[in-house]
């Protein structure tokens, strides 16, 4: 068991009742393994499903576990602002609460966590369809043309930080997809040593992810102009 590292775990949560209780388990049953002190906050972006009363149930359960809800759907980086502003541990680590990772894959980042570095997981085996993969790939071109930010997996929501440093270079003003993308633009800005680490991803069992639609690129678009022009 770890006792030197203090970890806060947020997971962004819209419309995951199918999924959010396989993660939950995973997770406390990982962390209760490897950690003395962490606690688990679950954003629930204004779900219109159960995911609610689903994690609510385990909150009465495990006191480690914290439901924060929105009264709308913000977008993916409001819910991760939500929850990285709560966090109250040494550092933040966040994942996607859809199933398509294993948290087990915090050991390989374990002994590369420190006050001054960045701990960025890449998908090695991306399990989504092809098309997403295309703009991924697009993607990453315009962030390494306008931004220089080379990162291998931007999206990827497996990262570890330390709280410190999001005090240091909040607010984010990004609410939807380009979130990311802000929130390491702004640490490279800040000369924190990013370390890169391949993570599993599996394919998704239930629900559908929203990162093709238009209405999502559009706003990425504009959210990452607004931060250019800053």
């Amino acid at each position: 068991m770890n006792k030197e590292i203090s970890l806060s775990v947020i997971f962004p949560a819209f419309n995951e009742e199918k999924n959010i209780e396989n993660t939950l388990l995973n997770s406390i049953d990982y962390m209760n393994s490897r950690f003395k002190d962490f606690e688990i906050i679950v954003v629930d972006d204004g779900s219109t499903d159960g995911t609610s009363i689903l994690v609510k149930k385990y909150t009465n359960k495990y006191p480690t576990i914290i439901l924060k809800t929105h009264d709308r759907n913000y977008g993916y980086g409001q819910a991760l602002k939500t929850g990285f502003d709560i966090a109250n541990k040494q550092f933040i680590f966040f994942m996607d609460s859809d199933g398509q990772f294993d948290i087990s894959d915090i050991d390989n980042f374990v002994n590369h966590i420190s006050n001054s570095k960045v701990i960025i997981g890449y998908r090695y085996n991306r399990a989504d369809p092809i098309n997403r993969k295309i703009n991924t790939f697009l993607y990453h071109l315009y962030l390494r043309t306008i931004f220089r930010l080379r990162v291998k997996d931007v999206d990827c929501a497996f990262k570890i930080f330390p709280r410190d440093a999001y005090l240091k270079i909040k607010p984010i003003q990004s609410e939807g997809t380009f979130f990311s993308a802000e929130l390491l633009t702004k640490f490279k800005k800040a000369d924190y040593t990013f370390i890169k680490i391949p993570v599993n991803h599996y394919p998704r069992k239930y629900g559908s992810q929203t990162g093709a639609n238009i209405n999502v690129i559009l706003k990425m678009f504009v959210e990452s102009y607004k931060v250019l022009l800053k």
